[in-house]
């Protein structure tokens, strides 16, 4: 399946949204950080993109400044702390401070039973998606502290941290433990002036699905667990991420924003199989 490309509802976003201000996205290349970086730039945003080959990068950067925004594309891999530190220092060097964040980089890994999953593969699911965001939290605090202004930051957290599939157990265990790391730092930080909120995706048509939604058979028990009854876009995501790091959001801390449709609601639904 191909990357999503439905930024429209970014387009009309209020061009002074984030003026004067300075966002980092990881992961930023494809995908929901792709049309996040965009959603950024449009509302004013200057945007540092994050995510380890520079081809998508540059590629968004140039679509960027296509409509007069301004970014910077910064090849990192951020289950490399070094790397992540100078990730968000070249951040406040180019652009004098940072403000918002997006911690959005993930991997998926091994999809299949958990006994079955080598510890190597495990390692490198904690490296970047928990150590990974971790290390991103920190330097970015820390900047963000360093010059004194209130900050918000948002997390890729996701669904499968409030419910449970069959062969993502890691992939979860990840995310479930983001939650808590989420919950812990915006106590800490709320009374410094910084915000820090998850967002938890459902079913998105992103690259990093495109094989679970490749055919009918697969995507199609997804649509109808789905109260909604279709699939996200990376858009709409990126849309409850720009919410999070809004000051429409200014009150709003510790959470976890699911944007999935309503997928993970319980109840029967006998109603979406006819009967």
């Amino acid at each position: 399946m191909a990357a999503d490309t439905d930024t429209s509802s970014t387009t009309s976003a209020a061009t002074a949204r984030f003026a004067n201000r300075t966002a980092l996205v990881t992961g930023g290349g494809t995908g929901m950080g792709r049309a996040g970086a965009i959603a950024l730039a449009r509302g004013g945003a200057r945007v540092v993109i994050a995510g380890r080959r520079r081809e998508p990068l540059d590629a968004v950067v140039a679509e960027i400044e296509q409509f007069g925004g301004e970014a910077l594309a910064v090849p990192t891999d951020v289950s490399d702390m070094e790397q992540v530190k100078a990730l968000v220092d070249r951040a406040v060097s180019t652009f004098g401070a940072l403000h918002l964040a997006w911690n959005n980089a993930g991997m998926l890994g091994h999809f299949g039973p958990a006994h079955e999953m080598e510890p190597d593969m495990f390692d490198a699911l904690m490296a970047t998606n928990l150590r990974g965001i971790f290390a991103c939290l920190q330097h970015e605090v820390r900047a963000m502290l360093a010059q004194g202004t209130p900050g918000a930051i948002v997390n890729t957290s996701s669904w499968t941290a409030h419910g449970a599939m069959p062969g993502v157990a890691a992939y979860a265990a990840t995310k479930a433990a983001l939650e808590a790391l989420n919950r812990t730092m915006a106590v800490e930080l709320g009374p410094k002036g910084i915000r820090i909120n998850n967002v938890s995706p459902g079913i998105i048509a992103t690259p990093m699905a495109s094989d679970v939604l490749a055919s009918d058979v697969a995507r199609q028990p997804f649509v109808r667990q789905t109260p909604l009854q279709r699939i996200g876009t990376a858009a709409e995501v990126a849309d409850a991420v720009a919410w999070l790091l809004s000051d429409e959001a200014r009150f709003v801390t510790g959470q976890s924003l699911l944007v999935d449709g309503g997928f993970t609601l319980g109840g029967m639904r006998p109603w979406m199989h006819g009967g």
